[in-house]
């Protein structure tokens, strides 16, 4: 049994000039690149998992795009205006080495 398995993909030709470049500059090979960028993407996948939007969330998307529509829009900046200011948070200095004296 094969410890591996192909895969064939399309790929853009500035995508596959790209690989090229990195192949030769890091002395690797299209596999070790594609799997590196896999393991990547999964590894990111993992930490962002896609969300299911609820009804709410759908209805206010709904609504956002009628009223964007009909040129019922507000600025962003009257927006964060009208904002409650966030409370300030302290932070302590970090200690300081004094070793190099």
């Amino acid at each position: 049994m094969r410890k591996t398995e192909l895969l064939v993909a399309s790929i853009p030709p500035e995508m596959m000039q790209e690989v090229e470049r990195l192949k030769k500059a890091e002395h690797r090979t299209r596999s070790e690149l594609v799997r590196e960028a896999l393991r990547a993407y999964f590894a990111l996948a993992a930490r962002f998992p896609e969300e299911k939007p609820t009804a709410g969330d759908i209805r206010a998307l709904r609504e956002g795009r009628r009223e964007f529509a009909l040129g019922e829009t507000v600025p962003l900046e009257k927006v964060l205006r009208e904002l409650p200011p966030r409370p300030h948070k302290t932070r302590n200095k970090a200690a300081r080495s004094t070793s190099a004296r």
